[in-house]
């Protein structure tokens, strides 16, 4: 074990749950400059490292730090890993925390995130893995990549977006001096009480994803899915029966149990199943005990443990780092105890520098899928590309002498999608914006663009609107629209390059017909489309991944159109189309 001189400023912030303890606040609080430093460089090290923050935490210090997936050879040498790119365990000891502190001002950062993972390695990987299933050499194996990007701007600031992009949890910001961790991982490694008499340990595996619904309707079905379907659910109870068999080695006898299986958490871009697994440790259990029990989680290696790990060796070919590692604060318990609280690092982005580096993965089973399990990685990935790329949320409206029209509509629409992002929502401050606007501006036609920014402070510009000649010529996407169903679809935002890739280039087209991966007609770059088919109007549901337009709702609230699935394969039938906005309204088109 290594004492490291203490870095003088801030080194840590965290905002931790307390699930043993549901009735009280979050721990959230900031850490300045500690007293002393304890790290690991090797493996024979990690273990006193450990012993040593129990052993602070005992005479009343706090300790704030991490220990990477690289130290499990530390607790049982048959776990396989490759070498370390940094320190096994960290920790700073600190007399007491400080106050969370204000958030300061700053301009927001972004990462353009690139993975080096190709699809043909993927498909191959997940070959391997269902091969050696089916030899009964292991259950599952957790698979993961890198992500990697060059930061602009400062670690505060994505930390503070990836906060707002993965709200709750167990978030914590650690800055080694050259290394920064930054995670926002709702997966909790284990929660510990413990006392002279023994102790109580909480572990919440986080096994079984699907992604959030496109309406209230969906996203309780995919809610209902996730928790009723074999893959998932087999997905999650192998890694509880790991778990259980963990805890069972710091376990007084027939104390462990599962008081919840199954339970859905709602994230913002995926559902995520977890389970609960509870036990009483014996009086005298270290912390060390814990993490050789324990470490790594389940969760992140597979069943049996020893074998994934083998396997993951084999497929992955650089070490995970904190990532899948464990993150944590360990505090002065009762009556001479402690308290240590431990997220499972998913979700989670460490800085080298300006090097950004992002882990993905997913539990591999039997019955995987390759699709599906590409589609699941996509999904998890939102959440860190959410974050990277500063946006505001927008509107477009029409003023017309002086009133604003559909504007409870859009308000509404609005305000849906701050609560979505995490965004202050103060409806007062939006009225006055608007209302500033428009009395500014009391005579003709105005195309309005109302932003809500991500501190939540309203701003709106107007721009002078000419009537739109009929019938708008439109045409067809040439390739789908990978991004159908992503919240930047769902909600209108300023990020819009999915939609610009689409822009007409050819003189005299007004706007392009998209389509999604399954070949179903969605919507047009900055408007919803209606199709005459078979004597009705139509317009496609959002099931499809589209926005869902005002101009579009007033539509459908007048009856003039309802909602239908029309395919590529259906276009001949198509005896007219229509382009609908709130700006513009109902807009008679052609297609070609």
């Amino acid at each position: 074990m290594k004492r490291v001189s203490p870095p003088e400023a801030e080194t840590a912030r965290i905002d931790f749950a307390q699930p043993l303890d549901a009735a009280a606040p979050r721990l959230r609080c900031a850490f300045g400059a500690p007293r002393q430093v304890l790290v690991a460089q090797q493996v024979d090290a990690v273990r006193a490292v450990l012993d040593a923050v129990h052993a602070a935490a005992q005479r009343g210090h706090w300790c704030v730090g991490y220990v990477r997936y690289e130290a499990a050879p530390a607790f049982d040498a048959a776990l396989q890993i490759h070498a370390a790119d940094g320190s096994l365990a960290w920790f700073a000891v600190h007399d007491a925390p400080q106050p969370w502190p204000a958030e300061a001002a700053q301009e927001a950062a972004r990462v353009e995130w690139h993975s080096g993972l190709e699809r043909g390695t993927f498909d191959a990987a997940l070959g391997r893995i269902q091969q050696a299933i089916g030899a009964g050499e292991l259950y599952q194996v957790n698979y993961t990549a890198p992500l990697t990007g060059t930061l602009q701007g400062s670690a505060a600031a994505l930390f503070v977006a990836l906060q707002r992009a993965q709200p709750g949890g167990y978030a914590a910001h650690i800055d080694v001096g050259d290394e920064q961790v930054l995670s926002v991982s709702p997966a909790l490694f284990f929660d510990w009480q413990d006392a002279p008499g023994g102790g109580d340990i909480l572990a919440r595996p986080m096994k079984g994803t699907a992604a959030r619904g496109a309406t209230p309707e969906e996203d309780a079905a995919q809610a209902a899915h996730l928790r009723t379907a074999p893959k998932e659910r087999a997905e999650n109870v192998m890694i509880v029966d790991l778990l259980r068999n963990d805890l069972s080695r710091i376990a007084l006898p027939h104390s462990v149990q599962v008081p919840a299986l199954f339970a859905t958490q709602a994230l913002p871009t995926v559902w995520q199943m977890t389970s609960d697994v509870r036990a009483r440790t014996r009086p005298g259990t270290t912390l060390t005990d814990v993490f050789a029990a324990l470490f790594p989680c389940g969760s992140v290696t597979g069943a049996p443990k020893v074998r994934a790990m083998q396997m993951i060796h084999a497929l992955e070919p650089a070490p995970r780092g904190v990532y899948c590692g464990a993150v944590g604060v360990v505090r002065p318990g009762e009556q001479g105890g402690i308290r240590a609280t431990f997220n499972v690092p998913i979700r989670t982005v460490v800085l080298q520098g300006d090097l950004a580096r992002c882990g993905i993965g997913s539990g591999i089973t039997a019955d995987a899928v390759a699709d599906a399990e590409w589609n699941e990685w996509r999904h998890k990935r939102a959440f860190v590309e959410r974050a990277s790329m500063p946006f505001d949320l927008l509107e477009t409206l029409a003023l017309e002498e002086g009133r604003l029209r559909h504007v409870a509509d859009h308000l509404a629409r609005l305000q849906q999608a701050a609560a979505h992002f995490s965004i202050p929502w103060n409806a007062g401050a939006v009225h006055q914006c608007l209302q500033a606007l428009a009395d500014g501006h009391p005579q003709g036609l105005w195309r309005v663009r109302l932003l809500l920014g991500a501190a939540g402070q309203p701003r709106a510009e107007a721009f002078a609107l000419q009537p739109t000649p009929e019938p708008v010529r439109l045409q067809l996407a040439g390739g789908p629209l990978m991004e159908a169903h992503s919240e930047f679809v769902r909600f209108k935002t300023t990020r819009r390059a999915h939609y610009a890739a689409f822009a007409p280039t050819e003189t005299g087209v007004f706007d392009t017909v998209l389509w999604n991966a399954a070949g179903e007609i969605t919507e047009s770059t900055f408007g919803n489309i209606a199709m005459l088919l078979d004597g009705r109007w139509v317009t496609p549901p959002l099931s499809c991944g589209l926005l869902p337009g005002v101009g579009r709702a007033v539509a459908l609230r007048d009856g003039r159109v309802c909602e239908a699935v029309v395919r590529l394969q259906d276009l001949p039938r198509v005896q007219g189309w229509a382009f609908i906005n709130s700006l513009r309204g109902w807009l008679q088109a052609r297609l070609g």
